[in-house]
């Protein structure tokens, strides 16, 4: 890095004693931000991220805004999906939209492999652009989990009930499994090569995956998990767990070979601690709340970093992430009061 980094956000996943609480923000890069929206009246999501300089002044832009202590790299869960075979299209206004869903294992044997410098060489690329020219604070790269990715892939979009990817999942088992594993190769390689390219953190969204059971997780999702974060921690940089409404699911991965679990708003920090969990957390305000007039607000982030300060190891962020109507002043002006809240100089 040419300029000397601040690594608080490093030392907090790791569960050292750090100077004030890190923070960053869940989709900090994108629809909330004027210079954002001007952009995407040029170019779409995917042409954004195919164009390194392009990518990097959004994933940059961010921290010199709102002074936050580590970036996440601007792109989407589905960024490496078209390298193995999958027909995706972003549609504004619904998401991804997958033109050949998956409904057999003859479908999952037709997918490839992925071979990220010659299938997303531009993704690389920004990293490089990033961590050795522009950024003073950590970069975080990241990937969807398999079953988040599964549940697009079968349901051909998103959805609100995960139906069809549930019956795949029960009615054909050696699929299922099938898919899995074909998707944890494609995450292992697709994070390796952020790693190798500079990323200085891993988070793995498993956005969905709260509308799974335990014991259904314990089955059918786990061991891909676990195979997962076992490869990725020969990497040896931090590796952070997330998903939406999956509090009952804290425990599980509360097993798997990672640092850091980012919690939704459904489970506070003292009660995660209070039910065992013991890795550093990352948390939890929905942001529904940066909608309200300032003095909610403070009240109610007190009380979240009062939580996260009860034990070293602790990284401030929302509980999902930042929507278009949250204001970019809001979101400096809270920057400012946790780094001075939580501030031990």
């Amino acid at each position: 890095m040419s300029k000397r980094m601040n690594d608080t956000f490093l030392r907090a996943c790791r569960g050292e004693k750090t100077d004030y609480v890190p923070v960053w923000y869940m989709r900090q890069a994108g629809r909330s931000q004027p210079e954002y929206r001007a952009l995407k009246e040029k170019y779409s999501l995917f042409e954004i991220t195919h164009q390194p300089e392009l990518c990097a002044y959004v994933t940059r832009l961010p921290v010199e805004q709102y002074n936050v202590d580590a970036a996440i790299l601007y792109k989407d869960i589905m960024s490496p999906l078209p390298a193995i075979g999958v027909d995706v299209e972003i549609k504004a206004g619904i998401g991804p939209v997958i033109a050949n869903p998956i409904r057999s294992l003859a479908d999952v044997e037709k997918l490839g492999e992925i071979h990220p410098e010659e299938d997303v060489p531009y993704v690389l690329e920004t990293i490089k652009l990033l961590t050795t020219e522009q950024l003073n604070v950590p970069l975080i790269g990241f990937a969807g989990a398999p079953f988040t990715l599964a549940s697009y892939m079968i349901e051909g979009g998103p959805s609100k009930n995960y139906n069809k990817t549930k019956a795949f999942m029960y009615a054909e088992p050696k699929a299922w499994f099938a898919l899995m594993d074909k998707l944890a190769d494609m995450t292992i390689r697709y994070v390796k090569a952020q790693i190798r390219a500079g990323a200085n953190a891993i988070q793995i969204f498993d956005s969905w995956v709260g509308a799974v059971s335990v014991d259904d997780y314990r089955t059918f999702i786990k061991p891909t998990m676990a195979r997962i974060f076992a490869e990725l921690r020969k990497e040896n940089v931090p590796l952070i767990m997330f998903g939406v409404g999956a509090s009952h699911l804290a425990k599980e991965w509360n097993d798997l070979p990672l640092d850091v679990i980012g919690l939704d708003w459904r489970l506070s920090l003292r009660e995660a601690r209070e039910k065992g969990i013991t890795k550093v957390l990352q948390g939890n305000l929905d942001p529904a709340v940066l909608l309200a007039p300032w003095e909610v607000i403070e009240k109610r982030v007190k009380q979240i970093l009062d939580e996260g300060m009860e034990r070293p190891g602790y990284i401030f962020n929302l509980g999902h992430g930042i929507f278009p109507e949250i204001q970019p002043e809001t979101l400096k002006r809270l920057t400012a009061f946790i780094h001075n809240y939580t501030s031990r100089k």
